[in-house]
């Protein structure tokens, strides 16, 4: 590849076939990556029996790609400025393509969650970079249309995953999860290199914080093993899991201080300084964690404990993107009219019913009363996401856009990581004390135990199956209680953040700042 000229002005917007090309190939290579954190949720009961490791063991190939991917996110401009924005797009897209690769090739979990890693790694900046070409693609009065339009490509992604990771997963095999991500980024990156390889933004080396890197990675990779082995290492009985919680603190500690000092940091902490921002990115982290977590408990849940298909999962989980597809657009064009604080209530609101319906779930549920909090929630991320954002941007210089945005993502998609961990880690610390309080019940002495278990003998089981098929039947009820539960605990959480969304301004009373601003 020859160096294209880097662009010294602003560009051009595209126009005619190769706008919608553009448009078409910028989405291709974000559906990928979308896919990707939705695709596998439904297939790790199968991943973790072929790879000899428990289901919730499992969850690490979820949560080790969030975390890879959110510690790269912040490094997004910096690799920008060093190596133009065309160029880290399309090495991002071809990177991911050999990782996916190397993870169906993987023979075991370790080899696995390495390979998720380095994808999660290089899919970091694709996102933003997706959105930054968008925009310059298309006339500046647009660009609201133009993210809107991005946005229902990215919500696609959530039918489509659990659909087609369940099918491959039931008749294929699940390495094909990562093996279509090879054709479809090849097309994608190929089409964005003829595109746009003539709008390559400048360079420029500029110093890297190379010790907040690195002290990021620590707390972050600390915290999230925590969190991930702390159930089967008995938590702080565990040396090692205390030896990791020191370490996530004093790193934290110490990433914290070097990051408000530093010249050049990696994320700009003293951008919750700013009452928009904090309270935005708070309320989208927490209520993420919240969502994200239940999108990986509920297919396990679904598959290990009610019988359900990986196909049958990915039914439950894809409707999520139905509503979203046909509200965000309207979402998107009304945020310059609409107090962003009004959807963002809406959002919560919904989101809370949603997980308030789920939390009445018990072992009878028929798909269809899965389902519909699912339909339904497509009301609420269509609410979520570009309010919340236009709310954490309002008022900020547009020198301070590119900080915001990596460190808004980055607080997401780490508290998507850690979300996962903490609701699984729930979920069986809750199930336990349920099995716990329902095996006091079967005893000689209680009727209904005696006449189940002389039922079942009468039909030929012996004693060992009886209990067998007991234990079953007990572990059942006490790991849908014990999702029941932290699905009414999320619901609870979202309510509550509800009065932390109107603690902001109004994007329109930011924006008044930010032109007071300008004009002194």
């Amino acid at each position: 590849m020859s160096d294209p000229p880097a662009a010294s002005k602003p560009l051009a917007p595209l126009t005619g076939g190769t706008l919608v090309m553009g448009t078409i190939t910028l989405s291709l290579a974000t559906f990928m990556n979308v896919l990707d954190t939705s695709i596998a949720n439904v297939s790790l009961p199968a991943i973790a029996g072929d790879l000899g490791v428990s289901p919730e063991q499992g969850t690490w190939v979820i949560t080790s790609f969030a975390v890879a991917n959110a510690i790269s996110v912040p490094l997004t401009g910096w690799l920008t400025q060093r190596y133009g924005q065309v160029r880290l797009f399309v090495a991002t897209i071809l990177l991911f393509v050999l990782a996916s690769l190397m993870c169906g090739f993987a023979p075991s979990i370790q080899t696995l969650i390495l390979f998720r890693v380095v994808q999660g790694a290089v899919a970091g900046p694709m996102i933003p970079l997706s959105q930054t070409l968008l925009l310059s693609s298309y006339p500046r009065e647009r660009a609201g249309m133009a993210l809107a339009m991005w946005s229902v490509t990215v919500l696609f992604a959530p039918i489509t995953g659990p659909l087609l990771g369940g099918w491959i997963t039931d008749n294929i095999s699940w390495p094909w999860i990562f093996y279509i991500n090879v054709p479809v980024g090849l097309i994608a990156a190929a089409m964005t290199w003829t595109i746009y390889r003539s709008r390559e933004s400048a360079r420029e080396r500029r110093p890297i914080d190379g010790v907040g890197v690195a002290l990021l990675v620590v707390w972050v990779g600390s915290l999230q093993i925590m969190l991930d082995k702390g159930k089967d290492a008995d938590w702080f009985n565990s040396s090692f899991i205390v030896a990791l919680a020191v370490i996530a603190a004093l790193g934290f500690a110490l990433f914290l201080a070097w990051e408000l000092t530093d010249a050049h940091p990696v994320v700009d902490l003293r951008l919750f300084k700013r009452r928009n921002f904090s309270a935005a990115t708070l309320s989208i982290t927490l209520a993420y964690a919240a969502y994200f977590g239940s999108i990986v408990l509920l297919p396990l849940w679904l598959q290990q404990y009610m019988g359900y298909t990986a196909t049958q999962a990915g039914m439950a989980l894809a409707p999520v993107g139905i509503l979203g597809i046909v509200l965000t657009p309207l979402v998107g064009r009304s945020t310059d009219r609409v107090d962003a604080r009004v959807f963002a209530t809406a959002a919560l609101a919904i989101f809370a019913l949603t997980f308030a319906m789920r939390g009445n779930f018990n072992t009878q549920v028929d798909l269809w009363t899965v389902v519909l909090p699912t339909v339904i929630q497509g009301a609420a991320v269509s609410c979520f996401f570009i309010p919340l954002i236009s709310l954490a941007l309002s008022g900020l210089r547009p020198d301070q856009i590119p900080a915001a945005t990596g460190l808004n993502n980055f607080a997401r998609i780490t508290a998507g990581a850690f979300g996962t961990s903490i609701s699984t880690t729930l979920w069986d610390h809750r199930a336990s004390l349920h099995h716990a309080q329902l095996v006091e019940h079967i005893t000689r002495f209680d009727p209904n135990a005696t006449h189940a278990i002389a039922a079942l003998e009468s039909a030929g089981l012996s004693l060992e199956q009886v209990r067998a098929l007991l234990n079953r039947l007990i572990d059942q009820q006490a790991f849908t209680m014990g999702a029941t539960d932290v699905f009414n605990a999320s619901a609870i959480l979202l309510v509550v953040l509800i009065p932390v969304i109107w603690l902001a301004r109004s994007q329109f009373a930011g924006a008044r700042l930010e032109a007071a601003g300008a004009a002194h």
